[in-house]
């Protein structure tokens, strides 16, 4: 019985700059990690930024980085997994703090949701794990409509996945965005043609859906209830 499964605790956090989010996540991690904290799922969207994982390489930046922050846009290097993604207002960032045993069927779990996500607004989409691992993530065809990225420690993660949704699609255009040369970015609202606006009802869809992968229960709380419970735990220095 769906009453029976441990609890998912979902915090809408609205937009954030990227270090203020990896922060909260370490904080809400270290709870976890006590036993503090039920499985959390944080989900906002972010100021743009550039992030570069622990498999990104030269030349993913080829403007230079002064460059791209002339353009507004931050740099900020991150212990997740993959390569350089971009994230601005528009695309829904999730970052679940749960504890798993295989890191492997997690990212594949968290693929399945967001495809699952993904068709309940009519997008035909799929994971990619049998042409390896610069291709994780969610496409449309060969168009990249969500990435995902991951950390764990202590067997609990952080980090996770971004979905664009309505946000602009022109920064990916500036990188060799996730490290694969000349790929194809796609969004929700391009893919169906609907206008802006979609956030709010996609959001829902989504966390209902990695939930429901990961066989919990949604509970939505506040920031300040989140805080609460996990204030007693300091949190690790944020990446600079």
């Amino acid at each position: 019985m769906a009453s029976g499964r441990p609890e998912l605790w979902v915090c809408h956090l609205g937009t954030l700059e990227y270090r203020e989010a990896l922060a909260l996540q370490e904080s809400v991690r270290a709870a976890r990690q006590e036993g503090e904290l039920p499985d959390v799922l944080l989900t906002l969207e972010h100021w743009p930024v550039y992030t570069r994982g622990r498999r990104s390489a030269v030349g993913e930046l080829p403007m230079g980085e002064d460059w791209y922050r002339m353009q507004g846009i931050e740099i900020v290097e991150t212990d997740r997994g993959g390569k350089v993604t971009y994230h601005g207002p528009g695309q829904l960032v999730g970052y679940p703090i749960v504890a798993i045993d295989d890191v492997v069927a997690y990212v594949r779990t968290l693929e399945r949701a967001l495809v699952a996500a993904l068709a309940e607004e009519g997008i035909g989409a799929r994971g990619r794990p049998e042409d390896g691992p610069d291709y994780t993530g969610v496409w449309v065809e060969n168009r990249k409509i969500a990435s995902i990225g991951v950390h764990v420690a202590r067997g609990v993660t952080t980090h996770g996945f971004a979905v664009n949704v309505e946000n602009d699609l022109q920064p990916f255009g500036w990188i060799v965005a996730c490290g694969l040369e000349g790929v194809q970015m796609t969004s929700l609202i391009k893919e169906t043609g609907r206008g802006a606006g979609q956030m709010r009802c996609f959001r829902r869809r989504a966390a209902f859906q990695v939930a429901e992968a990961l066989g919990r229960r949604q509970r939505l709380v506040s920031l300040a209830a989140l805080r609460a419970r996990a204030g007693s735990t300091p949190a690790p220095a944020a990446v600079a």
